[in-house]
């Protein structure tokens, strides 16, 4: 069998191995106990406590181990099934269904939903903390409303369009590689005294590989506009004129965008740990999103997911056609 051939063949179980994984995680969700990301969490905690010093080397030598060594461990997995199509599907489909979150972004959206239409403020508080790092203790239903449509906005890209992309690109070591990283600027990426060098290279890192997911994520919002009763063009104007204003060059494309589909304002102050921060308005709606916003962020969230992972699957599977096609040409 030719290498062309097998490279085919090879881009079609990844294909299958992504939709079996999306599926997974829509059938599943997170498993409760034992999750891998869990795992290895708990794994990169230990290592910062054997490697943490203050600086930027040294933050850069744990990230290259914390995030290397489990996409490398997957690269090896993933080159033993060369050739053989149910494996690589099956490693594929593993590793996928492992680095997706969106089925429990939908729900914990969901939740928050309901406690906000009940008018159930602590619990809606508590739910907050299960999104994002922003400090709940004082914000009433409107400031948890708006958090929440900006958390599902961005954690749509981290959670689901970001590991599909990279499922995509580089099979099981793109979407585990990613998931590390990710999950190690989620731990050290933050600015505080401990970790303003250590976490450098994990924030830059996650920034690097979310450049283009990112950006898919705000394209996908835009076409799914309609499906919470928004605008193309406005959610297409809105996210060109504003997905740089936010200080993250890649938060600011999904909120942006989303702001747009979903026809409110995001942005305001913020605090994060005791510290203030003021971010500028995105959106040209009238008002801030409210409750029954929230539940439309869910939608629209669902919505660009599923479609990413037409996306994703799709490009690799017109990949593997084109390829056997070439394959066949050569031949001939």
């Amino acid at each position: 069998m030719s290498s062309v051939q097998t490279t085919s063949r090879d881009l079609g179980a990844r294909a299958v191995g992504i939709a079996i994984g999306v599926l997974a995680d829509a059938v599943f969700g997170d498993p409760r106990r034992g999750h891998p990301v869990a795992v290895f969490g708990a794994w990169a905690g230990r290592l910062e406590q054997r490697l943490y010093r203050p600086t930027r080397a040294r933050g850069t030598l744990y990230a290259a181990v914390a995030a290397g060594l489990p996409a490398l461990g997957a690269a090896g997995l993933d080159r033993c099934c060369t050739g053989r199509p149910v494996a690589r599907a099956g490693l594929t489909a593993l590793a996928t269904w492992t680095a997706l979150g969106g089925t429990s972004l939908a729900r914990e959206g969901a939740r928050m939903a309901t406690a906000l239409e009940n008018g159930q403020t602590p619990q809606a508080r508590e739910l907050l903390t299960h999104l994002c790092a922003r400090d709940p203790s004082r914000l009433e239903p409107p400031e948890l409303a708006r958090a929440t449509v900006e958390s599902l906005a961005e954690n749509t890209s981290d959670a689901v369009v970001a590991p599909l992309f990279w499922a995509a690109v580089a099979g099981p070591a793109g979407v585990i590689g990613y998931r590390a990283v990710n999950t190690l600027d989620a731990m050290v990426g933050y600015r505080s005294a401990r970790y303003e060098q250590f976490g450098w290279a994990a924030a830059r890192v996650d920034d690097v590989v979310n450049l283009l997911p990112s950006r898919l994520t705000a394209v996908l919002t835009v076409v799914a506009a309609p499906v919470v009763r928004g605008s193309w063009a406005q959610a297409w104007s809105v996210w060109r004129r504003d997905r740089n204003r936010h200080p993250s060059p890649n938060a600011g494309q999904c909120e942006a965008s989303a702001a747009g589909a979903l026809g409110v304002q995001l942005g305001g102050t913020n605090v994060y740990g005791g510290e203030v921060e003021s971010r500028p308005v995105m959106g040209r709606g009238e008002r801030p999103p409210g409750i029954a916003d929230v539940r439309r962020a869910v939608r629209l969230g669902r919505c660009v997911s599923a479609l990413a992972a037409v996306v994703c699957a799709g490009t690799v599977v017109v990949a593997s056609v084109v390829g056997g096609r070439d394959q066949k040409g050569g031949a001939a």
